[in-house]
């Protein structure tokens, strides 16, 4: 006797709600956006606040808040979170922006009331302080011979000490150095020139200079130098220098010719960065260099005036003509600075490692 065995269908549930969800519409930030703007100034002027920082501030508030409520009520509360992530990050991002444009804005309005060609082709000398006229010139050939020296003096012994750490260092010794440079990062300015000034100037003998004042720029751009170009060397595939040592290379010219090279946009920016650093310095100048209006092209012996310490000593004359001249110098400091990181870029690229097809 046989049993028919009676199959009975599958029944599959039919899905109840659509496959994709509800979305905002692609322009949803910007409206929110001049919502809370236009919502942050009316709570500012109906509570009589007067500084647009705190307009600027409620406005983000509202911004987030808002951001959430929106995204939460259309997308769900998962869907607004990554939104609130979102809009913090945007808000940070204008928090860090609208202060660097606004330094930058009034610079230029302010610098460029005196900057002109007379202005960067002539010194202080003969001119008071009190009057209009005079001119920047001291101060560049002062900045570009201090700042040029020490980098000459910090940026060898700094790739070389992240050489030694990244590539040979283990045991006490590296821990030391790494304990030392750590602590240099940290160290102020007026430290470095009151080092230099007791050792160079009162314990040698030697007068103000613009070397001191280099030495002093040096022991500040040393550490960063180092903890800079030791992070671009880890960056460095392994794969590469085992690739090298496989084939016979020595580890000093492996370093050389294959590490050093696929590393060499980043130890560079990091050199620019230290370059920055020390370039607006004005405590170890005023200490080591004491400046002067007069033009000195010797380094080596004699006052010489930078850039920090000519705004410095403008601004604190405190006449008109003075400060507009304070904020030529400080334009030209800035130009300045551009211009090296972009020089540091080029070489960056022109030396970076090309890959053929």
């Amino acid at each position: 006797m046989s049993h028919a065995v009676q199959e009975r269908p599958v029944a599959f549930a039919k899905p109840r709600g659509p496959l994709s969800h509800a979305r905002l519409p692609r322009w949803t930030p910007i409206a929110v956006a001049a919502g809370s703007v236009a919502a942050g100034v009316g709570i500012g002027l109906l509570a009589g606040w007067h500084s647009k920082v705190q307009w600027g501030l409620v406005s983000a508030l509202l911004f987030v808040l808002a951001t959430y409520a929106v995204t939460a009520k259309v997308e769900g509360a998962r869907q607004a979170k990554d939104r609130v992530a979102t809009s913090l990050v945007w808000v940070s991002f204008v928090l860090a922006v609208v202060p660097l444009l606004s330094l930058a804005w009034v610079t230029v309005s302010k610098g460029m009331e005196v900057l002109d060609g007379y202005f960067l082709t002539h010194s202080m000398n003969g001119v008071l302080d009190a009057e209009a006229g005079g001119g920047v010139y001291h101060a560049l050939l002062g900045t570009i011979e201090q700042v040029g020296i020490a980098t000459l003096i910090a940026a060898p012994i700094g790739l070389l000490t992240a050489v030694y750490l990244v590539e040979y260092g283990t045991g006490k010794l590296a821990k030391a150095v790494t304990f030392f440079v750590d602590v240099m990062t940290g160290i102020p300015s007026i430290v470095a020139g009151l080092f230099i000034l007791a050792t160079w100037n009162l314990m040698l003998g030697f007068g103000p200079s613009g070397f001191a004042g280099a030495m002093a720029l040096a022991i500040l751009m040393m550490p960063v130098v180092v903890r800079s170009t030791e992070e671009m060397l880890k960056l460095v595939p392994n794969e590469l220098r085992e690739a090298s040592l496989a084939l016979g290379v020595p580890k000093w010219r492996t370093i050389l010719k294959v590490v050093l090279p696929t590393a060499i946009g980043g130890i560079t920016t990091g050199v620019m960065l230290a370059v920055a650093r020390i370039t607006g310095e004005t405590a170890p100048v005023l200490l080591l260099v004491f400046g002067t209006k007069l033009i000195n092209p010797n380094p080596f012996e004699g006052a010489q005036s930078s850039l920090p310490l000519y705004v410095y000593e403008q601004y604190a004359v405190g006449t008109d003509a003075a400060v507009a001249r304070a904020w030529a110098a400080a334009l030209v400091l800035i130009a300045f600075v551009m211009i090296l990181n972009l020089v540091a870029r080029g070489i960056a690229r022109w030396k970076a490692p090309k890959t053929g097809r």
